[in-house]
C-alpha cells in the first residue's frame, strides 16, 4: 500500500511542477511576471523536474500494476 501511495503522490507532484512550468513562461508572454533569466531558468527546470518525476512515477505504476495481475 505504501509503493501505491507513492506513485500516486510522485505523479501529483509531476504535474504540478509541468503546470509551473506552462504558467510561469505563459504568465511573462502577457506581461504578468517580469521575464528574467531566473524566472525562465525555473520554468525550465519545473518542465524538466516534473518530466522525469513523472516518467518515474508511471514506471513505479506500471510495475506495481504488472506485480498485481
Amino acid at each position: 500500500m505504501v509503493s501505491l501511495w507513492r506513485w500516486q503522490a510522485l505523479v501529483r507532484v509531476a504535474v504540478l511542477l509541468l503546470a509551473a512550468g506552462v504558467a510561469l513562461p505563459f504568465a511573462m508572454v502577457i506581461g504578468w511576471l517580469p521575464s528574467t533569466f531566473l524566472l525562465n531558468f525555473l520554468a525550465y527546470l519545473a518542465s524538466v523536474v516534473g518530466l522525469f518525476v513523472g516518467s518515474y512515477g508511471v514506471t513505479l505504476m506500471w510495475r506495481e500494476r504488472r506485480r498485481d495481475r
